[in-house]
């Protein structure tokens, strides 16, 4: 007798059964695997869903059958579609994995899973993702190793090409009917559910992602990404804009700043100490065009704003920058995140996050100080009017506390870990203010480097792409639908600084402007404000969004 068998003889009982039970690898057609994972998804994939959905599942007999009948039919149709013999072992498994990452950061930041975020994904470079990942994000991946055992050990039949079109042609009429019972006893109910809680969908996965990353694919295919389409091609500069000094203006796009813990708001804590000691001006009440950067900014940089928002007609069409290179005012986007996300393309663009420079970057990244080396210097390099934008890092979550230097930990203790709900939100929040204090020094640095600038009328506009939830009502971090975000996540702040030059040159009246900076504001206001401050013709422009319009007429 072999070694092998006197060793397995001698097991206990119960690992020889075990041992028995893995040993075994049944035989099942592909549509059964299909329904075997369909029912996983449904059962144990989707605890968000459910949570938000069926909040008391026992006492609601009939809809929550309804809805396990239509989950479940959800992803049998799209998996009939996209698993076949060869490739079900592989796409199942990687299925698998999504639901289980996709679930963990639903359930640990509350975020809905719809085209918006999972462009966000596929936009972030590294150095985003790897702050989103710690030690909790291996205890979803180990929770679904017993399913991917399973589909690695059950063996799938292999079928003449005309057997497997058939029977995959009736599984799917049969998800479809399953879909169709599972609407029927609850029908009323549905329908007040879908026009009522339309977001809760994007909780259902993998069908959430697999939906989305459809829809994004369609409006951005892969390949030779397509020319923008000109907008503005009528801009001119004014005649008069010859006959003053030139200007520069800096355009400062925040990240992840929020209204309700900006100092000047009247938030309990200043964390705007600096500016507050600068003639600025403050805006209090503007809202976001979106809740994340991959949609605020090619929105708040384009005609149609949110007001008129187009999300197609915005992405494939040029921005504001072009515009004004058009018009003869030379632009340049410093960039100290993740890319201009279309508004910079074809422009010159200088991308800092990759610097080496002592005290302000640790070969990951660097602070936002950055911005500001060699700024000076980028401004003398053109003549004639000018917009330089400086995209901020900023308050990009959920490790808040890299975001500033040593000196700038005002508060504390803070939260040092990307697993927020590790940390309590006095930790979260101290945090996020010590690095909204650091963006405020760098604001500052900036205007005392404007004022010292010489041979140009200087200005800046500081403006937040979205907020940041820290925890109310259990939701952190951005990307929410727009039409469910919280206000912490659409509330920005907002700045403006003239230098006395400017002022003059333009004639701009100074209650005039406190005025309109207690007013509200939107995005939209972004794109026509610019367009005025430099003198910009075209049939885009449109007055009523002009903030400053008014307070310069007696020119």
């Amino acid at each position: 007798m072999s070694a092998s068998v006197l060793d397995h003889a001698a097991l206990p009982s119960r690992w020889r059964r075990l041992c028995a039970l893995l040993a075994v690898r049944p035989w099942m057609s592909a549509e059964a695997l299909i329904l075997l994972a369909c029912l996983y998804f449904t059962l144990f994939a989707n605890p968000e869903f459910w949570r938000a959905a069926a909040p008391q599942p026992w006492q609601q007999g009939r809809w929550t059958l309804s809805l396990f009948l239509l989950v479940t039919a959800v992803h049998g149709v799209w998996l009939s579609l996209l698993v076949w013999r060869r490739t079900a072992r592989i796409v199942l498994s990687l299925l698998v994995l999504t639901a289980a990452m996709a679930g963990h950061y639903m359930s640990a930041y509350g975020i809905y899973i719809d085209a918006d975020m999972v462009r966000n994904v596929l936009h972030t470079d590294w150095r985003e993702a790897s702050d989103l990942v710690g030690a909790d994000f291996l205890l979803p991946l180990l929770a679904a190793v017993p399913a991917l055992l399973v589909i690695w050990r059950v063996r799938v039949r292999e079928r003449r090409w005309t057997r497997t079109l058939s029977a995959r042609a009736l599984f799917l009429m049969a998800m479809m009917g399953v879909g169709v019972l599972g609407i029927l006893p609850s029908t009323q109910q549905l329908t007040a559910f879908l026009r009522n809680q339309r977001e809760v969908r994007y909780l259902v996965t993998p069908a959430n992602v697999l939906v989305s990353l459809a829809k994004v694919v369609s409006e951005e295919p892969p390949g030779h990404k397509r020319a923008l389409l000109p907008i503005g091609e009528d801009a001119v500069q004014s005649p008069a804009a010859t006959m003053r000094r030139p200007r520069l203006l800096v355009l400062v796009v925040g990240e992840t700043a929020r209204a309700a813990n900006w100092g000047f708001n009247g938030y309990a804590r200043q964390t705007t100490p600096e500016l507050a000691k600068r003639d600025v001006l403050n805006f209090p009440h503007v809202a976001a065009c979106g809740s994340s950067t991959e949609v605020s900014l090619p929105c708040m940089f384009s005609p149609w704003g949110r007001e008129r928002y187009d999300e197609k007609e915005i992405r494939s069409h040029q921005s504001l920058l072009h515009v004004l290179q058009r018009a003869g005012v030379a632009t340049l986007w410093r960039d100290n995140q993740s890319g201009c996300k279309g508004v910079c393309d074809g422009l010159p663009v200088e991308d800092l996050h990759a610097r080496s420079d002592a005290g302000l970057c640790n070969g990951k990244r660097c602070h936002d100080g950055i911005l500001l080396a060699g700024l000076a210097d980028a401004a003398h390099r053109q003549k004639g009017d000018q917009v330089i934008v400086l995209h901020m890092l900023g308050n990009h979550g959920p490790t808040y506390s890299e975001r500033y230097p040593p000196d700038f930990g005002v508060y504390s203790p803070v939260c040092t870990t990307s697993d927020l709900e590790r940390c309590t939100r006095a930790e979260i929040t101290n945090a996020y203010d010590n690095a909204l204090r650091y963006t405020d020094h760098v604001l500052a640095s900036a205007i005392d480097q404007l004022t010292g600038l010489e041979g140009y009328d200087t200005a800046l506009l500081y403006v937040s792409d979205h907020g940041e939830s820290l925890g109310e009502k259990g939701l952190f971090l951005h990307g929410m639908p727009y039409s469910i975000a919280p206000r912490e996540q659409l509330e920005v702040p907002m700045v403006a600084w003239f230098s006395a030059g400017w002022r003059q040159s333009t004639h701009l009246d100074d209650r005039c402007l406190r005025r309109q900076a207690t007013a509200e504001h939107t995005h939209d206001d972004l794109f026509h404000t610019v367009l005025g401050l430099t003198d910009v013709k075209t049939t885009l422009y449109r007055p009523d969004h002009d903030i400053f319009l008014t307070c310069r007429s007696a020119r």
